[in-house]
């Protein structure tokens, strides 16, 4: 069985946290508040996404775009309730837009793949990125990709096959069905990651977990570590305690200035730190020491495509 189907099967454990977040939409119903408002069609296929616009947005001034990717099994509106993007927006002033999976009968994937082909989910990006570009001002220079597990996974795989269009990319306890050597592409792209030391879907260490009992994730640091070399950063990461469970692993003097960042969450679950809820007896607890989505933002920001990318494209 590929990892992508047991992916998928263990997806539909993740579903029990479905409660969770419908129950922090309040008296709006199930179905109006976890559709996707948004809907286009990607070689013959239908695809969904949730967009927000905040009340500042002004069409006179290019934009920011922040592309948010669900973990496996669950949906665009789920994406939005956990990583909480839509408070950072209105307070920067970029929008948002939260993708699904392909749908059918089964729970939605991102399909990261293990061939050197752009897969039918990094069309639907690409193709997504231009239908906002024709309706909305948005700044090309900062795009910016992010996920949560399966979704922090194809945030890497975005960053392998449209680094000309995606300035810098979030992961946040990615599973990684993709090996290192997977990514073709060698240009420096900025990368800020956040993973618990105690998630038991993609063990921060590497190797098996419930949702790939048979296949094996990659360690964190390690493949942090080779991101770095990919962005030819120095060999050895500033090291700074945050909080007291939270550590931050910076490597600098990066090609572009293409920085890679790691928080490390000491005790930290398959969780998006400082956002919504998720079932703690199966992903472990939600760390509330950092906002995630904030820091993300503030990495984001500082990193916009460089000039050469804009050319190419």
């Amino acid at each position: 069985m590929s990892l992508d189907r047991r992916w998928v099967l263990a997806a539909v454990l993740t579903l029990i946290g479905a409660p969770t977040i419908v129950a922090l939409l309040g008296s709006v119903s199930y179905h109006a508040a976890n559709r996707s408002n948004h809907t286009m069609i990607v070689a013959g296929s239908e695809r969904e996404y949730l967009l927000y616009v905040p009340p500042s947005y002004d069409p006179a001034k290019p934009t920011p775009l922040i592309i948010s990717l669900h973990g496996a099994g669950l949906w665009g509106a789920a994406q939005r309730e956990i990583s909480q993007w839509n408070r950072v927006a209105d307070r920067a002033g970029f929008l948002v837009v939260y993708p699904s999976g392909a749908g059918g009968s089964g729970p939605r994937v991102w399909h990261e793949e293990d061939d050197f082909r752009p897969t039918s989910d990094v069309r639907f990006i690409a193709a997504l990125i231009d239908t906002l570009a024709a309706q909305y001002t948005i700044d090309p220079a900062r795009i910016y990709a992010n996920g949560l597990s399966n979704g922090g996974g194809m945030a890497f795989v975005l960053s392998c096959t449209l680094s000309d269009r995606i300035a810098a990319v979030g992961l946040v306890g990615a599973a990684l069905t993709v090996p290192w050597q997977w990514c073709a592409d060698h240009h420096p792209v900025p990368a800020i990651w956040f993973h618990g030391t105690a998630d038991r879907a993609a063990p921060y260490r590497g190797g098996t977990s419930w949702v790939a009992p048979t296949g094996s994730f990659p360690s964190i640091p390690r493949f942090v570590a080779n991101w770095a070399r990919r962005n030819r950063c120095g060999d050895t990461p500033v090291e700074t305690a945050v909080a007291p469970d939270i550590t931050r692993s910076t490597y600098t003097r990066c090609a572009d200035d293409a920085a890679v960042v790691l928080y490390t969450i000491r005790g930290g679950g398959h969780t998006w730190p400082g956002g919504g809820p998720l079932p703690e007896a199966w992903v472990g607890p939600t760390n509330r020491e950092i906002d995630a989505s904030s820091l993300m933002w503030e990495f984001f920001s500082a990193h916009p495509l460089s000039t050469q990318h804009l050319t190419d494209h």
